[in-house]
């Protein structure tokens, strides 16, 4: 029989490189859900031609445009909770979670709760909500298999060893488009110089959050939860070349690495096979064409948002949810042009600051933490201007 698969953010850069995955093995799985924010045109091609029972769509004006290019020919669910009605309405094997941020969440917690496997591309929802999912998959049998580069290489490595033979982890960054920038010009960077990443191609967000670095910072939160690590356990090491994607240290001092293209493709396949492995769409690694591989401990001052991922692994609670909402809203501004590259952090550290987190939280709690960073974000900026946010 043929695994049934749902993907959520369909249109994004996984989400594609999830669909090329599937299209190469379509002897093995089949498509039957989708979900998009506001790329109708993109999400009805898609349809079109893997044939899911129904697809989501988050932004209505987008899903009545959707509903009028499919023409009744696949359900169209619309609004808010219609990544959530998804999961709960259309039976499946895996829940792909690519959607970017937060707002994946309650279709996440969905999937977990009707004990699916679930592919985590979104890292956010295990910052956000670790506490939360990790407990419930116990209880429920669902398993967390990661998609993210770093935490599927962990995952692999982990298998040379027991979970209690691991000393520790080491995540490897590529350093982003700044990696070899001062000070003075990572200040004056623009929106162009942060989306231009040397070796990844990804969404705006994420590329910002690369070079930024929050993304590690948010890696070190996500390998907490899922691998059951303390954070100081966890290391981060600048990887220019992408080619070892993360390290697993064993308590006989042996590292274990997995190495491979810069290609999600990789491990979206070994997330969707697992134990298995079958040949695939990815761009092989060729080895014999390697001459160095380069590794650098990462600047705290020019890179100031790793302490913080270090210091909300240690906090947990509601701290992640502060941490990721500030971050997005941040992001959101320095995109729009109402702050600078390198206020993006500075904005993120005085709300983390300024929060005083809950250590037990429920859903809601975490929902009201959000909604509160979030809130402190706009408020910062508009007292500071438009320019200047920190």
């Amino acid at each position: 029989m043929k695994r049934r698969v749902i993907i959520l953010g369909s249109t994004g850069s996984i989400g594609t490189s999830a669909l090329d995955v599937i299209s190469a093995l379509s002897d093995g799985f089949e498509v039957v859900g989708l979900a998009a924010n506001t790329s109708w045109r993109d999400l009805a091609d898609q349809a079109r031609r893997f044939g899911p029972v129904r697809v989501a769509m988050t932004d209505p004006a987008s899903a009545a445009r959707l509903k009028g290019e499919l023409a009744g020919s696949i359900e169209v669910l619309d609004g808010e909770g219609a990544l959530t009605e998804l999961v709960e309405r259309t039976e499946c094997d895996f829940v792909l979670a690519a959607v970017v941020g937060a707002a994946a969440l309650p279709a996440t917690l969905a999937a977990v709760r009707l004990g699916r496997t679930v592919n985590l591309a979104n890292k956010e929802a295990m910052v956000v909500a670790g506490s939360l999912i990790v407990p419930l998959a116990r209880r429920t049998g669902a398993k967390l298999l990661p998609v993210d580069s770093e935490h599927s290489a962990i995952f692999q490595a982990m298998h040379a060893g027991r979970a209690d033979e691991v000393e520790g982890v080491y995540l490897t960054a590529s350093g982003g488009p700044f990696r070899t920038w001062s000070i003075d010009q990572i200040t004056a960077a623009t929106l162009e110089d942060a989306l231009n990443h040397p070796t990844w191609d990804m969404g705006p967000k994420i590329t910002i959050d690369s070079a930024t670095m929050m993304n590690k910072a948010l890696e070190v939160i996500e390998a907490k939860w899922l691998f059951d690590l303390s954070p100081a356990s966890i290391e981060v090491v600048i990887h220019p070349e992408s080619i070892i994607h993360s390290m697993v240290e064993f308590c006989d001092g042996s590292i274990v690495a997995q190495l491979g293209s810069p290609d999600m493709r990789t491990p979206i396949q070994y997330a969707l096979t697992y134990p298995a492995r079958r040949a695939g769409p990815a761009r092989r690694l060729d080895v014999k064409s390697l001459r160095r591989m380069h590794f650098e401990p990462p600047d705290p001052q020019r890179f100031p948002a790793l302490g913080l991922g270090h210091q909300v692994a240690r906090t947990g609670g509601t701290s992640g949810a502060v941490l990721n909402a500030a971050n997005e809203a941040a992001v959101e501004a320095f995109r729009s042009g109402r702050i600078r590259f390198v206020d993006i952090v500075g904005v993120t550290s005085e709300v983390l600051a300024g929060h005083n987190a809950l250590a037990d939280p429920t859903l809601e709690d975490l929902m009201r933490a959000d909604a509160w960073a979030r809130g402190q974000v706009e408020r910062m900026i508009a007292a500071c201007g438009t320019t200047q946010a920190s």
